[in-house]
């Protein structure tokens, strides 16, 4: 009975209840369950956690694609300016091509290129022997309707003298009165023939119409020579007279107040690096050209000693009534807008379009007169779509910037 007394050591334990088969099990399923639960959790966090990443992610690109990238540059600032220089071209106060009034072959010209000539100074003679005998006709033809005027007048006075005596008829009288008037218009029109005709035989010399100097000559002894400046016909000679010269500038609007008449101006050329020429303004067109926004004006300049040539190429300063301030931008800067010319300036990480006028026009760079300051950053090629207040990012180069 002793050896039922003793515990068995690896008996389960109880608790009287008799489940001592069941405890461990319930347990496990618990920890399966809550690892699952904590499984399902974090998988669900992962995949919204995700979700809201790439939304953020997402729309920061977007943000961030839609700023555009523009490369700057700084306006120059020009020194104060007390007078514009503006470029021109010298011509001749007068400038006449010399055409031939009548057909001929020239037979001997006096003059070539270079040469200064006198008004009324004998150019060229112009040999028509055609128009020589028509002249010869055109003189016997008057001479006979002369002659038979004449008679007429003989003839008329006699039948009126007559019909007093009733010798002849009343009508015989008027016819020979008649004759009378008509051969004296008959004489009136030769008359008139011979004098168009002596008018153009005295085109057979050709003479200068006013002083100045040959600059062309286009034709030679013994060539065909057709009457008229149209086609065929050419001109004979060039004259030009350069005791004064005109000078034709363009001077902006923003300037077109110095362009007024008598106001002086100072004329410099290449060749006389270190001599000015006093000229003055003349005249204006007192109109505003709308292609280039200019004022086309005339500056005279007297030429005495004929050192300036015609055709030359000239700068002209003008006097401005105080002096401007002004800057120098990039012509690929502009943007040209149907409320005006503007210019693109980064502001606070925004472009703004700012309205300017514009002086001169350097070709590469233009001059703004107003508008713009040194310290602003104009925007480089601005694109077409530009509008104010769209956000822009400033790069230092070309690279992945939009043309």
């Amino acid at each position: 009975m002793a050896s039922d007394d003793r515990s068995d050591p690896e008996a389960p334990p109880t608790d009287g209840s008799g489940a001592e088969h069941h405890g461990r099990p319930g347990w496990a399923a618990l920890v399966v369950l809550t690892g699952a639960a904590l499984g399902l959790g974090f998988f669900i966090y992962s995949g919204i956690h995700g979700r809201l990443e790439a939304a953020s992610s997402l729309k920061r690109m977007t943000e961030e694609a839609a700023i555009s990238d523009v490369l700057v540059v700084n306006p120059k600032e020009n020194p104060p300016t007390e007078e514009i220089t503006l470029p021109g071209g010298t011509q001749p106060y007068i400038s006449s091509p010399i055409y031939a009034r009548t057909n001929g072959y020239l037979l001997k010209w006096f003059f070539d290129i270079g040469a200064r000539v006198k008004k009324g100074e004998l150019l060229a003679v112009i040999d028509t022997p055609e128009l020589d005998k028509q002249l010869e006709q055109a003189r016997a033809d008057l001479q006979t309707a002369k002659s038979n005027l004449a008679l007429a007048k003989i003839t008329a006075d006699r039948w009126q003298s007559l019909i007093n005596t009733r010798s002849v008829s009343q009508q015989s009288t008027d016819q020979a009165v008649e004759n009378l008037g008509a051969m004296q218009a008959s004489v009136d029109s030769y008359a008139a023939n011979v004098h168009r005709l002596e008018d153009l035989v005295s085109f057979e010399k050709v003479y200068a119409p006013f002083d100045g100097i040959i600059t062309v000559r286009n034709t030679d002894i013994g060539w065909l020579i057709d009457a008229g400046a149209n086609p065929p016909s050419s001109e004979l000679f060039q004259l030009a007279e350069i005791g004064t010269l005109r000078i034709f500038v363009a001077v902006p609007q923003v300037y077109s107040r110095v362009a007024r008449n008598g106001a002086p101006a100072t004329i410099t050329l290449d060749e006389f690096p270190n001599r000015t020429f006093r000229g003055k303004v003349t005249r204006t067109s007192n109109s505003i050209d709308l292609a280039s926004r200019t004022l086309n004006t005339e500056v005279d300049v007297d030429n005495p000693t004929g050192q300036l040539l015609p055709g030359a190429y000239v700068k002209v300063h003008l006097k401005l009534p105080g002096q401007t301030h002004a800057v120098t931008i990039p012509s690929n800067t502009l943007l040209f807008r149907s409320e005006g010319l503007r210019a693109g300036v980064v502001r606070n990480g925004r472009a703004q379009l700012v309205p300017i006028t514009i002086g001169r026009d350097y070709g590469a760079t233009v001059e703004v007169v107003s508008g713009l300051s040194p310290t602003d950053a104009v925007i480089v090629n601005p694109s077409d779509s530009l509008i104010s207040g769209a956000a822009v990012r400033i790069v230092t180069s070309t690279k992945g910037v939009a043309p």
